[in-house]
């Protein structure tokens, strides 16, 4: 197997994919619920079976329903400076996987771009990329606060968004990702995906996603196909 010719870039989800990082993935997840009743949300009005955004948008409109406005204002940059914090706590535990930075480095030498597209903040990505001297290997990287909080990932506008820096459309730009969110994106965008192991995700759990899902064991294996 090979690289489709098709494609004139390759991007990377960030934790777990490219980079070996520590996240308190259950504290961030409560992020919104925690502001929401730091805000005076009773707990019994948010919404918690859809994720993020149906905590987010039942939270708000009791807060408008209960002439609390002023709340809603200052919310999104609550939620999105606490969640960098959140990030931030073991930035300095941060590295590449192993292969990580060389396969990079071959794909820019046969004419790819290269690029990040992550959940996380975009001063956390850029803290543990530079940290680890890779920030200037990527033609771009997009995090969760560099568009509005609906076009982030798993929205396929964040495909798009990271396509129009690049100047490409979606299906010209191959995604790695360790998440079936880092899949969605792809998938709804019509950009390519392929699967790697480094991360929560195992092969049965991709097969289980869509059997024809592709699926490498670390981005360096990726090296084996340009």
């Amino acid at each position: 197997m090979s690289l489709d010719p098709k494609y004139k870039a390759v991007s990377f989800d960030m934790d777990s994919t490219f980079m070996d990082t520590k996240v308190d993935y259950m504290k961030l997840a409560n992020i919104v619920f925690d502001e929401l009743s730091e805000s005076g949300v009773p707990e019994s009005c948010i919404i918690r079976t859809g994720g993020p955004k149906s905590e987010l948008d039942s939270g708000m409109k009791w807060l408008r329903e209960n002439g609390k406005g002023k709340e809603i204002d200052t919310l999104p940059d609550r939620i999105a400076d606490r969640s960098t914090r959140t990030e931030m706590e073991y930035a300095d535990c941060s590295k590449p996987f192993d292969g990580a930075v060389e396969t990079v480095l071959a794909l820019r030498n046969k004419g790819y771009k290269t690029a990040i597209l992550t959940r996380g903040g975009h001063s956390y990505a850029e803290y543990v990329l530079r940290r680890s001297n890779v920030s200037d290997i990527f033609d771009a990287v997009v995090g969760r606060d560099d568009f509005p909080e609906d076009e982030a990932k798993p929205s396929p506008k964040a495909m798009v968004n990271l396509g129009n820096i690049l100047g490409l459309q979606p299906e010209e730009i191959l995604f790695l990702g360790d998440h079936k969110i880092d899949w969605m994106t792809a998938r709804d965008s019509g950009a390519g995906f392929m699967g790697v192991l480094t991360g929560w995700t195992s092969l049965e759990d991709w097969a289980e996603m869509d059997p024809d899902i592709p699926v490498i064991d670390s981005v360096a294996s990726l090296l084996d196909l340009i």
